[in-house]
């Protein structure tokens, strides 16, 4: 089962709007095929083991890592495909959300004679599919908020500087980060001040995640964004007051437009994540700015935190990576839980998860 969730990781990012599965099959104490879900989410993880294995998938054990579909899409069921290829024992850790499948895939195996074992491993499970489960739980996708601070949490000086707070090793690790997630998220204040491309770079041919930038009247800069979109998509997330000039630049453009209510002035973010969300998306990337950080933390969708910080100090006129809160009392603070932290060339990236 760990072995079928390393194999899942490798669709994070690419695998969306499908779930990024892995799956193993064992004959005895050997291991005979292996699969994940595929970029955009098909072939299923169980198909292309299934398809690797062969005639060796009769009498096979699979672990995978969530609960085999149940519903004919593309292609069949990947719970009658197992029975269907002769295993005759599956191990999952989790039931799928999913309504079109929720305890079906598992009674589909049952039902042709399959073992079902179910819960091995769940948390970690539940750990690397908590952006597919929330988008079909909570209607919205898990959300990381990435920050790259000085030591007294500045982003850049008064000035607006930034170039460069971290080395070139944590800004390779972030676009590893930007790979691993669906989309990279910012508001317009980084668009505007940054003229930002938001791409993976430097990686090979590769799935580009989504750009997804907040501007409730869309008065943005027809600047990388606008020239790179042929290369990467571009989502622009804006209130009912955007000029129908705006709509049009940027819909001849080949940006995809979602419009969304606002909260007095500001894009109300919880319908900003549905509408992603629903679009397919499970796993978001937040690089800014303060005040988009500090509007998510306020509104508890902050579910993850990289945070890489440099050995510098730029002193309290700097940019904070946080903007006003509004808190009173230190209890009232939103807390998160350290998951990991490592050297990454001369700073340091801590991660975090929230507390809940």
């Amino acid at each position: 089962m760990a072995h079928a969730l390393t194999l899942g990781r490798r669709g994070m990012g690419n695998a969306w709007p499908n779930p990024a599965v892995g799956c193993v099959l064992v004959q005895g104490d050997r291991v005979v095929a292996r699969g994940w879900t595929q970029p955009g989410g098909r072939p299923h993880a169980e198909a292309m083991a299934l398809d690797q294995a062969g005639p060796l998938a009769r009498g096979a054990t699979a672990y995978v890592t969530l609960e085999p579909c149940a519903h004919h899409g593309q292609t069949p069921p990947c719970a009658s495909a197992l029975a269907a290829a002769g295993v005759v024992r599956v191990v999952c850790p989790l039931q799928d959300p999913d309504e079109r499948v929720a305890g079906r895939g598992f009674a589909i195996l049952r039902a042709e004679g399959v073992t079902v074992d179910i819960g091995l491993m769940a948390d970690r499970a539940q750990s690397d599919l908590a952006g597919f489960l929330l988008a079909r739980t909570a209607n919205r996708p898990l959300v990381t908020l990435k920050l790259a601070t000085s030591l007294d949490g500045r982003i850049a000086t008064a000035t607006g500087h930034s170039q460069w707070i971290t080395g070139p090793a944590a800004r390779r690790r972030g676009h590893v980060l930007r790979l691993s997630h669906d989309a990279v998220m910012v508001g317009a204040g980084t668009v505007r001040a940054d003229d930002p491309l938001l791409t993976v770079r430097d990686m090979g041919a590769l799935r580009q995640p989504v750009r997804v930038v907040l501007s409730r009247r869309l008065d943005l800069p027809l600047g990388r964004l606008a020239a790179s979109i042929p290369d990467a998509p571009l989502w622009l997330i804006h209130g009912p007051d955007a000029s129908e000039a705006a709509r049009q630049a940027w819909s001849e453009r080949g940006a995809t437009l979602i419009e969304v209510a606002v909260e007095g002035r500001q894009i109300d973010l919880g319908a900003a994540l549905r509408a992603l969300a629903a679009a397919g998306l499970t796993r978001v990337l937040c690089e800014g700015g303060g005040q988009l950080a500090a509007g998510l933390m306020a509104a508890g969708l902050v579910d993850r935190m990289a945070v890489f910080t440099a050995g510098m100090a730029i002193g309290a006129e700097g940019l904070p990576a946080v903007g006003v809160l509004g808190l009173s009392q230190v209890d009232e603070a939103p807390r998160w839980r350290l998951m990991s932290d490592e050297p990454v060339g001369g700073d340091v990236l801590t991660q975090w998860e929230r507390v809940d």
